[in-house]
C-alpha cells in the first residue's frame, strides 16, 4: 500500500465537503485530491512547504489553497464530519492542540 495516497474510501468521505474545482480565473484548477495530498504531506512530514516533492502540485498553489480553506473554516467542517463517523465509545482525544 502506498502510504502517501488517500484511500478511496477516505476520499469519498471528504470530497463532498470540498468546494467545486471551478475557477473564476483563466487557468484550470488543480484537482482537490492532489491538493489534499500535498497538504497532508507537509503536515505528516513537518517539512517546509517549499520542500514538497515534485510529484505533488506546486507548493505555492497547495499553500494558497490550504490558507484559503483555513480562512473559510473548511477544516473545522471536515473535522466535525469525520468525528461523527467514529464510535462515541472510541478512546480518541478530539482536542486539537495549537
Amino acid at each position: 500500500m502506498n502510504r502517501t495516497m488517500i484511500r478511496d474510501e477516505d476520499w469519498a468521505r471528504i470530497e463532498p465537503l470540498l468546494p467545486s474545482k471551478q475557477t473564476k480565473r483563466g487557468r484550470p484548477s488543480i484537482n482537490n485530491r492532489m491538493m489534499i495530498e500535498g497538504i497532508l504531506w507537509v503536515l505528516r512530514t513537518g517539512a517546509p512547504w517549499r520542500d514538497m516533492p515534485e510529484t505533488l502540485p506546486p507548493w505555492q498553489s497547495v499553500y494558497t489553497r490550504f490558507r484559503r480553506w483555513s480562512q473559510q473554516g473548511l477544516w473545522d467542517i471536515i473535522w466535525e464530519s469525520l468525528k461523527k463517523r467514529c464510535r462515541p465509545t472510541s478512546h480518541i482525544s478530539w482536542t486539537l492542540r495549537q
